[in-house]
């Protein structure tokens, strides 16, 4: 994990001792971490990783990918096969009294995921399905229903990666192998489109003291030898003031 402060340049980087898939702040300090094996918190005072809870973590051939936590505290992550087998991930959830548990099946790659103001409709991104679909919420017991699509993106276009809604209520989702971030409006329809000079952006989350800066992360690691000499600043995180601001995020409240 990386801390970066953009006030003063100042970074930092903690180990994990496995793979990261997504973060999330802590009402009580530290991180949450969705990492390889399941959920875990880092004590940024020790610096030291402790798995809370354990997700999948008898196979190997399985990793927990991109989270965030909902309204009521609660952290969700899904996981994804190494070698992204179509339906063997799966979407978790972590309650505050650190159970978990499996709310949704057959998933290719659990990504990108987040929520209206009133918790009663979820966003999510299963990229092997090549949309952004919704579900309603039961937002006391976090149960989910009616699964349906909200936008499609055609295969040309790149595949839905992170996605994290703005305080309009658009949802802005990051285009693995389209070199963009979009925001669509509340009824799926294209708003806009950021352009990248990378190919594959990862995720976009917003920041800074207005909550106007949208953060996007980068990968290199889709790219060939030559590709990354086209491409220097892939694997970067970029930063832009796209006009619409965001939301501050929810924290874990275990």
């Amino acid at each position: 994990m990386h801390r970066h402060d953009p006030a003063s340049g100042e970074s930092q980087a903690y180990d994990a001792a496995q793979p990261v898939g997504a973060i999330a702040l802590c009402e009580h300090g530290g991180l949450m971490l969705a990492v390889r094996d399941g959920f875990g918190r880092l004590d940024f005072e020790t610096g030291r990783v402790r798995l809370l809870a354990e997700v999948e973590a008898d196979r190997p051939d399985q990793r927990m990918n991109d989270g965030r936590c909902d309204r009521r505290g609660r952290f969700w992550a899904g996981t994804m096969a190494l070698d992204h087998r179509a339906g063997a991930g799966a979407l978790y959830r972590l309650d505050p009294d650190l159970s978990v548990t499996r709310v949704l099946g057959g998933v290719t790659i659990s990504n990108g995921i987040d929520w209206t103001d009133d918790g009663r409709r979820m966003y999510y991104v299963d990229t092997g399905a090549g949309s952004i679909d919704m579900f309603d919420v039961e937002p006391e017991s976090g149960a989910i229903a009616n699964r349906r699509t909200f936008a499609r993106i055609a295969p040309a276009d790149g595949a839905p990666d992170g996605l994290v809604l703005d305080a309009d209520g658009c949802v802005w989702v990051a285009l693995w192998g389209g070199g963009a971030v979009r925001r669509y409006a509340c009824d799926g329809s294209i708003e806009r489109t950021i352009r990248l000079p990378v190919t594959y952006p990862t995720a976009c989350a917003f920041g800074g003291p207005d909550l106007g800066d949208l953060y996007i992360t980068t990968a290199a690691i889709g790219l060939s030898e030559a590709g990354r000499a086209r491409e220097p600043q892939a694997g970067g995180v970029f930063r832009c003031r796209p006009g619409p601001r965001g939301r501050p995020p929810h924290r874990f409240r275990g």
